[in-house]
């Protein structure tokens, strides 16, 4: 199982940043994915998630209406769309599967156990 993501790089606030992360070893279509992120110092926290037909998204408060995740089950690749960056958001950010909870709750898959190198967002002020 291979989770490649790629697209970060160093932005200044209010730019953007188009996240991609190509998948290999398992079937994309069958899984529900997310996108998590962690800072220096701070927890790897859930950014967003989509599931595995693309037709349910949810985001941290953080990000609602500045992030859009999605899709390409037959690229193996699952994106995402980050707009108006703020410092803040700075951090290494992972693809990951995920499973949904109870309303709405979402959480990584714990039979996946390779987050990948992931790609780092800088947001300078």
């Amino acid at each position: 199982v291979q989770l490649q993501a790629s697209g970060g790089g160093l932005v200044q606030a209010g730019g953007s940043l188009r996240l991609s992360c190509v998948v290999s070893g398992f079937t994309l279509a069958y899984y529900h994915m997310g996108w998590f992120r962690q800072a220096p110092g701070k927890e790897r926290e859930g950014v967003s998630c989509i599931s595995d037909s693309g037709g349910t998204t949810y985001y941290a408060d953080s990000v609602k209406g500045r992030f859009t995740i999605s899709r390409d089950n037959a690229r193996n690749t699952v994106y995402l769309q980050m707009n108006s960056l703020k410092p803040e958001d700075t951090a290494v950010y992972y693809c990951f599967p995920i499973s949904f909870g109870r309303r709405g709750s979402w959480g990584h898959r714990a039979d996946f156990d390779s987050w990948g190198q992931g790609t780092q967002v800088t947001v300078s002020s």
